[in-house]
């Protein structure tokens, strides 16, 4: 039994050895015997995010280099995974809505409120929805008017996904254009 274990552990380990192996005898990289599939994503999403801008800003001439700020749109995605994330949520219905109490604490409370302040807009201007959104000491509250059923069925994370103004958000912070952060 051991010997047979011991000779599949060997079969088994010979192709991947061999896989890697990146070179050949002579120190040249090895031909390829089958056209391998080449990855697409660049990792983690927001490491993908930035990766997407930041290839849109190389690949323009007009990129005002002294104004692009990376570092301030790598904040904004820390802000949208903590919110995503971390922020707690109560929702009670309410007549015709719902209100929502977003909750979180240390740096989860200033990206709620810059996040959850700023989006109201967006959302009301591609759906018929009312937002009133309040900063509270420990992030802030929205009260959503509109078709009841829709509003609680989205959520208030549905509901932040509402307006397809993310990606251009993005280029605008990292250009130094932003509207709001």
């Amino acid at each position: 039994m051991k010997l047979g274990f011991a000779l599949l552990l060997t079969m088994t380990a010979l192709p991947v050895s061999a896989q890697h192996s990146h070179t050949a005898h002579g120190g040249s990289p090895a031909p390829a015997a089958v056209a391998q599939p080449v990855p697409t994503e660049p990792g983690q999403s927001a490491f993908a995010a930035l990766a997407e801008i930041v290839g849109l800003l190389r690949a323009d001439p007009a990129t005002d280099w002294s104004r692009a700020d990376i570092p301030a749109l790598r904040e904004h995605l820390v802000d949208m995974e903590l919110v995503t994330t971390q922020a707690k949520v109560d929702t009670v219905p309410t007549e015709g809505g719902a209100r929502f109490v977003i909750t979180g604490i240390g740096r989860e409370i200033e990206a709620i409120q810059a996040m959850a302040i700023a989006h109201p807009p967006f959302a009301e201007a591609e759906m018929p929805l009312k937002i009133d959104a309040t900063p509270t000491d420990n992030g802030a509250e929205w009260v959503v008017t509109g078709d009841q059923d829709l509003i609680l069925a989205l959520g208030f994370h549905g509901l932040m996904t509402i307006g397809a103004h993310h990606q251009e958000h993005h280029l605008a912070i990292a250009t130094g254009n932003a509207p709001h952060n």
